[in-house]
């Protein structure tokens, strides 16, 4: 952010030469700083505090989902430690997570305080609760299926993130859809799409057949700034936990192709 710098310098110059334009241009440090803060951009130590929250939430609740049917099989562990694999977690960052997944699984461990804390402490960056619940649904659909009980941790947690029914259902609706377009390339959809797959697309967007080019073109820019990899690390989201958010915007991506496609 340099606006504010640039037009306080110019404005400060003008006004009382470069003593003015040094003065402008430390009004308009803060004036950017303030401006990136309410575009969902943080700053220094804050954005390790919010991304060390979100390490530490993600990773707890992912051990409270595995104990979902009431224990951790020896496939769970694996899963567990397959997706930490696949996250590249150095391994100070892998003997962390797994701490705090066996925290997680333990009896006593208590989802809503645990929630309640994520959202006092980081709860002002309005796009961490949906990216929490994005995680926690990819954690939850690592065997490919996801379970009553896992649904319903994923409902409860939506509740204390301040997602209401009607929210959660859509974007679980999305979710489940972007899932299916895991992996997916362009090339597979050279063809015209099954109806099946185009009524997906739409979902995974957010969206209806009915919208207009115009509205379905937001929902996409929008869905693909929401995963921006520089966004994410300036809303809390920790570097290690960003391969998944890539996975999610290339999901999006070939669900907008095949709609677009299909519509020309």
């Amino acid at each position: 952010m340099v606006f504010g710098k640039l037009i306080g310098g110019v404005i400060g110059f003008f006004s009382a030469g470069i003593f003015g334009a040094v003065i402008g241009v430390a009004a308009g440090h803060f004036f950017d700083k303030g401006f990136g803060q309410a575009l969902g951009f943080d700053f220094g130590a804050d954005r390790e505090r919010l991304q060390r929250l979100f390490f530490e939430t993600a990773f707890m609740v992912m051990g409270y989902l595995a104990k979902a049917d009431g224990r951790v099989s020896e496939e769970e562990i694996s899963q567990a430690e397959a997706l930490m694999g696949r996250l590249g977690l150095t391994p100070e960052h892998r003997q962390e997570a797994i701490e705090l997944f066996k925290q997680g699984s333990k009896t006593d461990f208590q989802l809503e305080p645990t929630i309640s804390n994520f959202i006092s402490e980081g709860g002002r960056q309005h796009n961490l609760p949906t990216l929490l619940l994005e995680f926690l649904f990819s954690i939850a659909l690592a065997d490919g299926v996801l379970h009553p009980a896992e649904q319903d941790i994923l409902a409860r947690t939506a509740s204390y993130l301040g997602v209401n029914a009607r929210q959660f259902e859509k974007l679980l609706s999305m979710l489940m859809a972007q899932q299916s377009f895991a992996g997916g390339q362009q090339s597979h959809f050279q063809q015209a799409p099954r109806l099946d797959e185009l009524e997906n697309a739409y979902k995974a967007l957010g969206v209806a057949s009915s919208d207009s080019d115009r509205e379905i073109k937001k929902a996409y820019r929008r869905l693909m700034s929401q995963h921006h990899p520089d966004k994410l690390i300036a809303q809390g989201v920790p570097a290690d936990m960003l391969k998944l958010a890539t996975e999610k915007a290339q999901e999006i991506q070939v669900a907008y192709d095949l709609v677009k496609n299909a519509r020309k």
